[in-house]
């Protein structure tokens, strides 16, 4: 029983989803539009402003589908009605961000400065220098670039330097002074 599978996904008002044959949905909404192929498996019914999915069977595969094409259409839709947005933080003396047109460059430590392009479709801001604000409809997109620019520079446990995710807690631990007596 899959219990996110079951629930039914309410439409936003401002937001169009059509279904084509081969399970191919398309969410228009006022932040852009997503489109995604679904498994033919898995039958997405639209009635009104309420968006079902049933699955055939109870097999494990076609349970696992179930949860994962719900939550998948979810996103979408909440992505072209509100959007996705991860806000990252630089902590450490001298780590700072910029961003110029479509390039965010990162000087954490390294040698060299460290340089994103960005995609279409996602929009990277910097408030302040150690600050980063990754928005875009795509939940996937948008996390897969906190992800890479995360790892760049992960927040190690001595001293905390790094880049993390803001409101992060990074466990600290004490250095070799803290064992010797």
């Amino acid at each position: 029983m899959s219990r996110i599978g079951n629930k039914a996904i309410t439409i936003p008002a401002g937001v169009e989803v059509s279904i084509a044959a081969g399970n191919e949905v398309t969410v228009k909404g006022p932040k852009g539009t997503l489109t995604r192929q679904f498994s033919p498996l898995m039958e997405i019914k639209l009635d009104g402003a309420v968006i079902t999915v049933v699955r055939p069977n109870d097999e494990k595969h076609t349970k696992q589908l179930h949860g994962t094409t719900r939550a998948l259409l979810n996103n979408m839709v909440e992505g072209v009605s509100a959007g996705y947005k991860r806000e990252l933080e630089i902590v450490g003396i001298g780590f700072r961000a910029a961003v110029s047109g479509k390039k965010l460059t990162l000087n954490v430590g390294y040698s060299h400065p460290v340089e994103f392009n960005v995609e279409e479709g996602l929009t990277v801001t910097c408030p302040t220098n150690t600050t980063i604000v990754v928005e875009g409809i795509d939940k996937q997109r948008v996390g897969e670039l906190s992800a890479n620019i995360r790892a760049t520079r992960k927040p190690e446990p001595y001293k905390g330097k790094g880049i993390r995710y803001k409101g992060e807690i990074v466990r600290r631990k004490e250095g070799k002074t803290a064992g010797k007596k």
